[in-house]
Order: structure tokens, then sequence, then C-alpha cells
């Protein structure tokens, strides 16, 4: 039995580490419609190495939602470019993201075109850290007006009604009770609105992650998560991360919680998964790639994030809950970014996945102080390696 050779890419061998270097996923497709070399953003994103890509039908390892093949064909036949905006684009083993393709011929080689894939989410989250940074700032004045003008009138009027119940029938102390009630919900938006503008760094040390998610489990059943099935799904080689355990927790606790209220009664499933991936790596803006091969993931089997909502849910005040604040995802952001880690979510109807990647405490120890401040949000989403 014969064994059809590998595709040969066209690219020079002093254009291979220009070709490697490409911050966006690029691939070259050969006159027959076939992949002849991707890059490593391109195995990253596809979530497939070279090896497993080359040599198969473009449009198998690529998913487009648009009808590309003819109008792919004809700049290829015509050797023009082709711009395509905000399409989904996916593949096999991942969630489609929305996208803008850029379609052109490779120059000195006829019939070649790099396809070049450049995911919006991700252009739009490198700005991010800037966003952060300032909402934080307003929420910290915000936070010192409120507590100020606000809280300190609310006690007053809490324990006013609480003495005006006790000489009253049991129909007026349905009003004084709401009262109490209503006033400890406006306490309770307050104090999350001055955790959100918190600027004290964790205390980071080594943390055993299945630790904090058997933690977490056992609160979620005991309390909001009672009608919930809970999966474990652990890689129990996983090395310890470098945190704050508490904080982590409460990054866990918050995504569970979210899950828990977006199945409603009726209950569902929540898998806690954690796995090692040694190629993860975050880019900052200074060129430098810090490792971040610890992953968790909190997956849930409920609606999904509303579409609308979607590419905004860790800005602060942004709640897809009738009654949400919009700051529990936005404290969750903050929280792994002071990490110096990485947080993001693919959403579909029956499943929703929110992945933290984090550091490891061995390499992270040796080079980072408890005062060194941490960074808001990471500079650039993370990459793979080749």
């Amino acid at each position: 039995m014969s064994v059809s050779a590998p595709p040969v890419s066209p690219l020079p061998a002093r254009d291979r580490a220009l070709w490697s270097s490409l911050p966006v996923p690029a691939v070259l497709v050969g006159p027959d419609g076939r992949i002849l070399d991707i890059n490593a953003a391109a195995e990253g994103f596809l979530n497939a190495s070279s090896k497993a890509v080359c040599g198969a039908p473009v449009w198998d390892m690529i998913a487009v939602d648009a009808p590309l093949e003819e109008a792919f064909s004809r700049a290829r036949d015509s050797q023009t470019t082709l711009f395509v905006n905000d399409v989904d684009v996916g593949s096999g083993q991942r969630a489609p993201l929305k996208s803008q393709l850029q379609i052109a011929p490779l120059v000195g080689a006829e019939g070649v075109m790099i396809v070049m894939i450049s995911p919006r989410e991700l252009a739009g989250r490198m700005t991010q850290n800037q966003s952060v940074k300032s909402a934080a700032k307003s929420a910290i004045g915000m936070a010192e007006m409120l507590a100020h003008e606000i809280k300190n009138p609310l006690a007053g009027i809490t324990g006013a009604a609480q003495l005006l119940s006790m000489n009253l029938t049991s129909q007026d102390i349905e009003l004084t009770d709401l009262i109490v009630a209503e006033s400890r919900r406006i306490v309770k938006l307050l104090e999350q609105v001055e955790q959100f503008g918190n600027l004290t760094q964790p205390e980071r040390g080594a943390v055993n992650l299945h630790d904090v998610l058997d933690r977490a489990r056992r609160s979620a059943l005991l309390g909001f998560g009672a009608q919930m099935k809970i999966i474990e799904d652990y890689d129990p080689s996983l090395p310890l991360a470098w945190g704050d355990k508490d904080q982590l927790l409460q990054v866990v606790l918050n995504l569970v919680k979210n899950a828990s209220e977006a199945a409603g009664e009726g209950g569902g499933t929540i898998r806690l998964h954690s796995f090692y991936e040694h190629s993860y790596r975050l880019r900052r803006a200074d060129g430098q790639g810090v490792p971040l091969p610890l992953q968790i993931e909190v997956i849930d089997d409920g609606p999904g994030l509303p579409e609308h909502i979607a590419g905004d849910v860790f800005e602060p005040f942004v709640s897809g809950r009738e009654n949400g604040t919009g700051l529990g995802l936005a404290l969750v952001s903050k929280i792994v970014s002071e990490h110096g880690g990485w947080i993001a979510v693919t959403s579909t109807p029956g499943h929703t996945a929110f992945r933290i990647s984090l550091p490891r405490a061995d390499a992270q120890a040796k080079n980072t102080s408890p005062q060194r401040p941490a960074p808001q949000r990471p500079d650039t989403p993370p990459e793979k390696e080749s």
C-alpha cells in the first residue's frame, strides 16, 4: 500500500521565520484546494498541528458560515484578492469566532493562495486591558461616593424600619420588612461595587487548583447549586498554580453560581475540567511570552449567553439577568488578570465554557514578588507555540 507524500510548502527557506512569526492565523492553499502549510497562529486557531491538516481540503478544515468556495475559486483563477468581513470561522476542534478573511495570491507560486484569518473577538479583547483599568477607576470613585452618601443613611433607614415593626400589625409589618429587604439589597450592591474597585493585590502562593474546585463544588451543592449535577473531570498530574487561593475560589464560585442561575429550578449539569497545555503562552506588549499552562474550565449545558451581550460579558454592569448587577464576571476578569492569567468564554445553546489560564507556581515564584503590581488585563490573547 503506497502512502502519499505530504505536500511541500512553496515558501522559500528565507521566508519561514517571517511566516512563523505572523501573529494572525495564515493558511497556504494549493491549486487543488488542499492545504500546503499553516503557521503557528493557525495551529492554535484550528487546534491542530500542521502535520495533521496539510494535504486536507481547506474547506474541510476551516468552516466558514458563508458560500465562499465559488468566490475563492474566482479569486484564484483571476489572481485577485478577496476580503470577507464579519463571518463565523471555526473548525471541528473549536467553536466559531466572528472574523475577517483576507485572501490573496502568493507571488511567485502559481495557483497558490494565502488565507489570513483575523478573529474580531480577539482583536477587540486586545484593547480590554485599558478598558478594565478605566472601569476600575470609575468604580472606585463611585464606591467612595456611594459609601458615604448612601450606605450610612441606609443603615438608619433599616434600623428605623425595624423599630417601627415592633408596634405594628402583621399587615403593616410586611411594609417594614420590604423596606429592610430592599435596603439590604442596595447595601449588597454597594459592597460589590466596592469589591470591584478594591486595589489590594492578591496574596500569592502555591495553590492546588483541585482543592479550589472541590471547595467550590461542595459549597454550590449545599447552597445555590443544590439542583445541579456537578461532574469532576480533573488532570491528577496538574502542577500547583501561582495565585491567591481565596480569590481563585471566589472566581470559580462566581462562575458556578452563574451556571446554576442560568439553569433555573429544573437544574442541569456543570463540568469542572482541569488540564495542562504546555504550548499556551501569553504574549505581552513588550514581546515577552509568559507561559500559562494550567487550564480550568467551567462548562454548563444551560441556554447560553444572550447574543447581544456575548462579546461584552467581562465588562462592568453588563448582565443577561433582569435583576443582575453586571459586576460578577467583571470581578472574575479583574481577579484573573491580577494573577497574570487569562479568561475567555465560548457559548452556544447547550454548551457554555469559561476557560481560565494560569501560571505554574514553580515558574512564577522565582520571578514574581507579592508587591509587584500585576496587570489589569493581558495585552494580547494567549497563543500556542508550534
